[in-house]
């Protein structure tokens, strides 16, 4: 297990990922198992916040979002394979929903955003059975929410309230939900109901995905001052570790 400024992230690639997040599906389950993909910010929180380290330790599954993971890796001596992109994970899950008859909820993002995702999901793979959808502005009837989820019985409930305050309230919530797996997914409902385009494929090959959204929303700008800190945190890290082994 790789640890990022003593953080834990998985070392999985996308089909590991897939195969243990659907091995977890494909048995009965305590409570409600709960998946990270956590990128520079979200570890950066975590390195700050004992209480979140501790909901990202007892996750079932921490996939590595975000290239700055990859390279801290690197930079620490554990190269990863690939990176796991929570929105990639989500539309690879739904494909193996459709063929495996998993029942989706969508939770989170503005109102009608979720439903406009379903659709999404729906047309393109047919057969996927998305059972229920909620904007993420419910703080004022949350108990209806969490019933009405228990009630659809998903098997799979992605959660689109933004790191960290989605994962925190998939554990606060883990014994009251009645599915299998929850995995938040950050903006991906954003960018699959056609209101937030994601980076184009070649800022996504070169790694500038982060500048891409950087300078799609300036306002976010401080968000991005976490990353030289990330950096410049991971590269301490790295040189103690070094002095460790010499």
């Amino acid at each position: 297990m790789l640890r990022v400024l003593g953080i834990r992230v998985d070392e999985y690639d996308m089909q590991q990922s897939l195969d243990k997040i659907g091995a977890l599906l494909s048995c009965a389950q305590p409570y409600t198992q709960q998946v990270v993909t956590i990128n520079p910010e979200g570890v950066w929180l975590a390195h700050a916040d004992n209480q979140l380290a501790q909901i990202v330790e007892q996750a079932a599954v921490v996939t590595a979002d975000g290239n700055g993971i990859l390279w801290a890796a690197r930079k620490l001596g554990r190269p990863l394979k690939e990176r796991v992109a929570g929105i990639e994970l989500m539309e690879k899950l739904c494909q193996r929903a459709a063929d495996k008859g998993w029942r989706i909820y969508l939770l989170g993002a503005k109102p009608g955003f979720a439903a406009q995702a379903a659709q999404v999901l729906e047309t393109t793979y047919a057969g996927l059975n998305i059972v229920g959808t909620e904007n993420g502005y419910f703080r004022e009837r949350e108990a209806d929410v969490i019933s009405a989820i228990r009630l659809a019985k998903p098997d799979l409930l992605f959660v689109a309230l933004g790191m960290p305050f989605q994962e925190q309230w998939i554990y606060t919530h883990r014994k009251e939900l009645g599915c299998k797996v929850a995995i938040g997914v950050g903006g991906s409902l954003d960018v699959l109901s056609g209101h937030v385009k994601r980076a184009p494929q070649l800022w996504q090959k070169l790694k500038l995905e982060w500048l891409w959204r950087l300078l799609s929303d300036l306002k976010r700008w401080r968000r991005y001052l976490v990353i030289p800190r990330f950096m410049h945190a991971v590269k301490k890290e790295a040189q103690y570790l070094q002095k460790e082994k010499a």
